[in-house]
């Protein structure tokens, strides 16, 4: 196989300009030298000559690096820095841990009936279903409860009251990847928007939100056309008046496509109060005040409490790269580590410790929130490549750690890529993506069974991000197919 071919199979037809000179230079016979070889000519293409890339390849086995260039450059992670946070939250919080919420309230008689106030209250789940609210909802009736005198409280105490991590953009606020952090969230702190186009030229659209709720109400003023679309559909929210209003604006073209589009909610603990008590209503439990945020008191009875697993967590925090699970996390760690109410700040200082025990350099990086929506956080691949060799040694830890990482070509937001070559259903890492930056790091088993462990982050770039991740998907699958014998094997 020669190396226009592998360019070309590796990155999906299209290829690298840095493959077009693979006659002015004699591709090394050792394999290890090919390597090297291969990867300088992936990043000599002309679209990284205004863009860094940062790149480190250990053998774990070996304990030898492969490849390294401008390893210890301060580069923004994005989602990468998801890597830290679940780590840490391995360490700290233990893989027997569980996101809890509970139901507690003031006083109850012998007739089912809730003096005062019944509280929902969130130990930072950030997995919370409408359909979790109809379990607890059936447990209460279940014990007897028929009717409430006070009102829905929305307890969101077991974290701060900080919305937002640090440095985040002000303007991605109605969208999904930016939800509000907080102890109590419900649906990933969203709702979902579905929009129907209308029959004719000029009718307006059909819009339902799910869940149904009183919470959010809609300003549709979108229309329908059936040549081109002068100003495209928009589906957002009065997020600057840090009002619910779901507005939808804008022209969609006529068919039986439906858009769908989660947006946020201002406040998510009065959301989540507000969706319990219109669920407890539907199931016959009256209600004579209104959902309210605050907290429980100290000698407030729990009725019912549901838990979900730490396992569950990771594989949306890290497969999905969900940044409400991160989030959360960061402060769970801190909650966990006596920083009742949790904290980000405090949740950091805890990572710092794992890092530190780890034998990384804690004053060689800057991370301020947990999952790399902002664009302070500044780490380095040699750094991550570290913190991925130590969770490769935690015999205790590192298969949860692990499984928890999308898997090239099957799952998470690696399931479209590098597909058919060696690296499919091999190579497992965690993706990274912010404006101007892509990221990739994790492990992958050579053709010899050999463990790397590596880093590959790039930033500053205005070019489609794809053309950063095939690049990424290259190095992959020629780690993948590496052999110290010389074998190759193209192909799946």
């Amino acid at each position: 196989m020669n190396r226009l071919h592998l360019c070309r199979l590796l990155l999906g037809g299209t290829l690298l300009a840095g493959c077009s000179g693979v006659d002015r230079l004699v591709r090394p016979s050792d394999p290890w030298e090919a390597l090297r070889f291969d990867i300088e000519r992936i990043l000599g293409d002309s679209i990284f000559v205004p863009t860094r890339a940062s790149v480190k390849i250990v053998s774990l086995d070996r304990d030898e690096v492969l490849y390294e260039r401008d390893s210890r450059l301060l580069m923004r992670p994005a989602s990468n820095m998801k890597l830290l946070t679940s780590a840490a939250a391995l360490h700290i919080l233990g893989t027997d841990y569980s996101f809890q919420t509970g139901v507690l309230a003031d006083s109850i008689d012998e007739k089912g009936t809730v003096h005062g106030n019944l509280y929902l209250k969130g130990y930072g789940n950030p997995d919370l279903t409408t359909a979790d609210l109809d379990t607890l909802v059936s447990r209460l009736r279940g014990a007897g409860i028929r009717k409430v005198t006070g009102n829905i409280v929305g307890d969101a105490s077991f974290y701060d009251d900080r919305y937002w991590g640090e440095g985040w953009m002000w303007d991605d606020e109605p969208y999904s990847y930016e939800a509000g952090i907080s102890a109590l969230s419900l649906n990933k702190n969203c709702v979902r928007v579905s929009v129907v186009p209308g029959a004719s030229h000029g009718d307006s659209v059909s819009v339902s939100v799910e869940p149904t709720t009183r919470y959010v109400s809609l300003l549709n003023t979108a229309r329908t056309v059936t040549d081109s679309v002068a100003e495209p559909l928009e589906i957002s929210r009065l997020y600057v008046n840090r009002l619910n209003i779901i507005t939808v604006t804008g022209e969609t073209l006529a068919g039986p496509d439906t858009v769908e589009q989660l947006v946020t909610v201002w406040r998510p603990e009065l959301y989540a109060a507000t969706v319990f008590k219109e669920r407890l209503e539907a199931d016959s439990i009256a209600v004579s005040g209104q959902a309210a945020p605050g907290a429980a008191l100290p000698w407030s009875r729990e009725l019912a409490r549901i838990r979900w697993p730490i396992d569950t967590m990771l594989i949306n925090l890290n497969k999905v790269s969900d940044n409400l699970s991160a989030e959360n996390t960061l402060k769970a760690i801190s909650a966990k580590r006596g920083g009742i109410p949790g904290s980000a700040r405090h949740g950091l200082s805890q990572l710092h410790l794992v890092l530190d025990s780890m034998g990384i350099d804690t004053t060689l990086y800057y991370v301020v929130d947990g999952s790399g929506v902002s664009h302070y956080n500044l780490v380095t691949a040699e750094m991550l490549v570290r913190l991925l060799a130590g969770m490769a040694r935690n015999s205790e830890l590192f298969p949860l750690f692990y499984e928890s990482l999308p898997i090239a070509g099957v799952d998470g937001t690696l399931k479209g890529r590098m597909n058919g070559t060696t690296a499919q259903g091999n190579l497992r890492a965690k993706t990274g993506s912010i404006s101007g930056v892509s990221s990739l790091s994790g492990y992958v088993t050579t053709l010899d069974r050999e463990r790397f462990a590596f880093s590959i982050l790039m930033q500053n770039f205005i070019l489609p991000s794809r053309w950063y991740r095939n690049a990424q998907d290259a190095i992959g699958a020629l780690l993948a197919n590496f052999s110290r014998t010389g074998r190759t094997m193209v192909s799946r």
